[in-house]
């Protein structure tokens, strides 16, 4: 779909477009949103009803996800779960789908059962596959974590046996795993974005939800992120009334440093307090990222905000930096998830930066170590 079209239609499920057109529109997005519902209460009442049969791992297994589509913060938490549990000395391997990787042509034929493998994005050692190949969150995982393995395949029931098997796991981590039924889990971990919790209450295509409020009764433990001046009680009470069992806990995303693209210099984040800057992004919620650049004190000349996992190209990154440079802005600062998908730069006409951050635990329990701690005694 073109990137102008998807992003009226974006713009049509967060209400932000008026007029006939998108009153016409959001009447056909609410038909496909009610054959969408219907789709989802089938599926959940086959494996619910034991239909579609769902299997284990012999292994600790969580699950990280949540029932919204949009950033929530889940990379950086399964990042800081990840190496909780390896610094706790569990043996941790991280199970992704890849969204919008690129298959290889060995797993595009496929491969028989004996000789299958899952694309090895980290063996715990060393980063195997480029963003293009894992995908943008796995390669930025593996990047990230020493001594956790990551993995990509869309049936995460025969990567996690894998890693079982071949790499001695006794801990696996399902990225994105809320709605990835056919794995049993030891835990399911839902986040929830304070900024935009559940949309406007609309399943898929009408809205951001990928399930009804009510598949919130699996949920083992909610994460509420970026709850930065945000008024969370209210969204409390909603998790509670579909789920008194759950644990809540709050966190905030923690802005660590800037790392210039090319140099791997890096800045404190008050360097950016009371600078020019152009912020470039390709995210879900761009509004989050560019909110962190105000709070740190950054002004926000101009915005050059591009479709979710959109992949820059040369000639996008140059026209940006050359305005930039001849606009004298102190710097350029984009995401470091964002930063994965730039095309290779030997020189910048002005400073590039991207932004490094990191989850921490603010209520509901006393750190993640601890947290993780009582997951694995129990």
């Amino acid at each position: 779909m073109p990137g102008g079209a998807q992003q009226y239609l974006i713009d049509i499920m967060e209400d932000r477009r008026r007029g006939l057109l998108a009153r016409m529109v959001k009447v056909v997005l609410c038909v496909l949103s009610k054959l969408y519902r219907f789709g989802v209460w089938v599926r959940t009442m086959l494996y619910d009803s034991g239909v579609l049969k769902r299997h284990s791992l012999s292994c600790l297994t969580i699950s990280v996800g949540n029932i919204t589509v949009g950033g929530t913060g889940k990379t950086p938490f399964v990042e800081a779960l990840a190496r909780a549990l390896r610094d706790r000395g569990r043996n941790v391997a991280v199970l992704s789908r890849g969204y919008k990787s690129k298959q290889s042509r060995r797993h595009r034929a496929g491969a028989s059962a004996e000789g299958y493998s899952p694309r090895i994005v980290s063996d715990g050692k060393r980063v195997l596959l480029d963003s293009a190949l894992a995908g943008d969150e796995p390669y930025l995982l593996a990047k990230n974590l020493d001594g956790v393995a990551v993995l990509v395949d869309k049936n995460r029931a025969r990567a996690g046996r894998y890693a079982i098997s071949r790499m001695g796991v006794d801990t696996i981590i399902l990225d994105d795993g809320f709605q990835y039924r056919p794995l049993k889990r030891t835990l399911d971990l839902v986040l929830v974005d304070c900024t935009n919790p559940f949309g406007n209450g609309h399943l898929l295509p009408r809205g951001i939800l990928r399930e009804p409020l009510r598949a919130l009764k699996r949920a083992d433990c909610f994460v509420l992120t970026k709850t930065s001046g945000v008024k969370v009680e209210r969204i409390r009470e909603e998790l509670r009334r579909v789920n008194p069992q759950a644990g809540i806990i709050e966190t905030v995303h923690q802005p660590v440093y800037f790392e210039e693209v090319i140099s791997g210099r890096r800045e404190q984040p008050e360097f950016i307090r009371g600078k020019d800057v152009y912020v470039v992004s390709a995210i879900a919620r761009p509004e989050s990222f560019e909110t962190a650049i105000e709070r740190l004190g950054g002004r926000i000349e101009k915005r050059f905000r591009f479709m979710d996992h959109h992949r820059f190209t040369p000639n996008e990154i140059r026209q940006i930096l050359d305005r930039a440079s001849a606009d004298r802005v102190h710097a350029v600062v984009t995401t470091q998830k964002d930063a994965v998908r730039l095309p290779p730069m030997k020189s910048t006409a002005a400073p590039f930066f991207f932004l490094r951050v990191v989850i921490r635990i603010t209520q509901g329990t006393e750190n993640l170590a601890d947290w993780v701690s009582k997951i694995c005694q129990d």
